[in-house]
């Protein structure tokens, strides 16, 4: 039987990024087999005393790894540690060292907030994507540049609005998170929220719209529309909108995001209750 050709350089790379493998974890190549077969060779030789064969065989050992709590308990772990956080740097601080989520072990770093925390308006979408895992913060891709010129478009920037993410650690190849993740991450949004406290806060995308404003009805439904998002404290008006990213793939609906950027911008100059016009 003729063995298959050894595949093409194009063919693996298309390969890895077809099981989310999109980015390195270290510079230089590491051979498990190469480690394997070194083992091997040590474990075959005479024996000798433990003393000798330390230096060669006991390397620093890796960190014993901890299993993630249940997703029940993880989530009563997060409103416990959130909702007490007195500043948004107490909130980070309780994030870095939670370890609720799996989906903090295969992130490279939080992904917490960009902005100005005093901003009048607070923009929240699903999940960091590749650029924002390897700098650590949110909407810096291709979509985050398409957000930046939605917000310039209406006199905003990242120095009077406030940027941030349901969930905080970027999903194993982008993939959607699970709705237990995002049950385990929505108390810290929340409590994040709360801590900013913006006059208005835009939902970008389905996942974040019905996440925070505890609906069912899709984007094209809810957007536009105005809901109260509950602190318990105050009722903050927040608007749907589409994630920039959606809109690269469907350039036809920025005509749409237009009609409500209007809209969150008429709401900040006036302070009334704007109505976005209906499609």
């Amino acid at each position: 039987m003729t063995p298959d050709p050894a595949p093409s350089m194009h063919q693996l790379l298309a390969f890895y990024l077809e099981a989310g493998v999109d980015c390195a974890l270290s510079d230089e190549p590491v051979s498990r087999m190469t480690d394997e077969v070194a083992a091997a060779a040590v474990e075959s030789r005479p024996s000798r005393p433990a003393a000798a064969l330390q230096p060669a065989l006991e390397p620093a050992a890796p960190p014993p790894h901890i299993a993630a709590p249940a997703p029940d308990a993880a989530i009563i772990s997060a409103r416990e540690a959130a909702a007490p956080a007195p500043s948004l740097e107490a909130l980070r601080a309780l994030m870095e060292s939670f370890d609720g989520c799996a989906l903090k072990a295969t992130a490279t770093r939080l992904v917490f907030a960009d902005g100005n925390p005093q901003a009048r308006i607070m923009f929240v979408g699903e999940a960091p994507g590749r650029e924002e895992d390897i700098e650590g913060l949110p909407f810096v891709g291709r979509s985050g540049k398409l957000l930046d010129r939605m917000l310039a478009a209406i006199g905003l920037n990242r120095g009077n609005a406030y940027i941030a993410n349901v969930i905080p650690w970027r999903p194993p190849g982008n993939r959607t998170p699970t709705p237990q993740e995002t049950q385990i991450c929505l108390p810290f949004i929340r409590r994040q929220i709360e801590l900013v406290d913006p006059d208005v806060l835009v939902t970008l995308g389905n996942p974040s719209t019905q996440t925070l404003l505890a609906t069912r009805d899709g984007i094209m439904r809810t957007r536009g529309r105005w809901f109260d998002f509950d602190t318990g404290s105050r009722k903050i008006r927040a608007l749907p909108t589409f994630h920039p990213a959606y809109l690269l793939r469907q350039p036809s609906y920025k005509r749409l995001a237009w009609q409500d950027l209007r809209a969150i911008a008429t709401a900040l100059e006036d302070g009334s209750e704007a109505t976005a016009p209906s499609s």
